[in-house]
């Protein structure tokens, strides 16, 4: 069994069809690779550029959705929350509460999800050094966390456009055990298509490699059959397909 953490799914929850078609997609690779994916999938993306962006389908019916995978498939599960309220019963359906990059410094929503008992993966704001991140990851820890994750997702230089810094892996990895690479949200531009995010998804085979490189011992990809027909961040998530080549190359 591989002891790299590996989080792939959709970006959002579009459909319960597509969320099995996924997990099927993570077993088969768990099986041949000797990988445990953690299945990744947000009920509500909240913070969208636009107001008519989709969001998914609520977290009741969301969750509910996510339940139902882990159990019929066996797979460890993952979401994000964006309230303090929503910690508590997030926790009771996923294995790993994870804060988006934008709420990485809101105390209360990282307080409520280390009292959650669950893993927790905090996502590096695109505004933060890698050192940075030594405040949220001790937030989380001294108010009841058992394991506490950092992500790795770019920085913003300029408008609509993120650029990784590779040396901020190296650093975190001096504060946290688990280092994630966000090798799909680093290559967005955001607002870049107008009302929505752009991306270069070409780019996500490289992030990981290189996140390698750096020290990085886990790897986030959003991934979709049709990336070019998905309601959210399809320019950026990698292909299905696609994935069990590439987790190949990391291992």
């Amino acid at each position: 069994m591989s002891t790299t953490t590996f989080i792939a799914g959709p970006c959002v929850i579009e459909s319960y069809e597509l969320l099995d078609e996924v997990a099927r997609t993570l077993v088969a690779i768990n099986r041949a690779l000797g990988t445990d994916i953690i299945f990744k999938a947000s009920f509500d993306k909240a913070n969208r550029t636009s107001l008519t962006s989709y969001r998914g389908v609520g977290m009741e019916r969301g969750l509910q959705h996510l339940a139902d995978i882990g159990s019929k498939y066996g797979l460890r599960t993952l979401s994000d929350i964006h309230e303090a309220w929503q910690a508590a019963p997030v926790a009771e359906v996923v294995d790993v509460v994870q804060i988006p990059a934008f709420l990485c410094r809101q105390t209360d929503l990282i307080v409520a999800a280390a009292k959650s008992g669950k893993t927790l993966n905090i996502k590096k704001a695109q505004f933060l050094s890698g050192d940075d991140m030594r405040h949220p990851y001790h937030k989380a820890m001294e108010s009841g966390a058992k394991e506490v994750w950092l992500t790795e997702r770019g920085n913003m230089y300029g408008y609509n456009n993120l650029v990784v810094d590779f040396r901020n892996i190296a650093d975190m990895r001096r504060i946290a055990p688990t280092v994630v690479m966000d090798c799909t949200h680093s290559v967005q531009r955001p607002g870049g298509d107008g009302n929505t995010t752009g991306g270069n998804s070409e780019f996500i085979p490289a992030m990981a490699l290189a996140a390698k490189a750096f020290g990085a011992n886990g790897y986030f990809f959003e991934v979709h059959p049709e990336p070019a027909r998905a309601l959210c961040d399809g320019s950026n998530m990698l292909a299905l397909s696609e994935l069990h080549t590439l987790i190949s190359k990391l291992l």
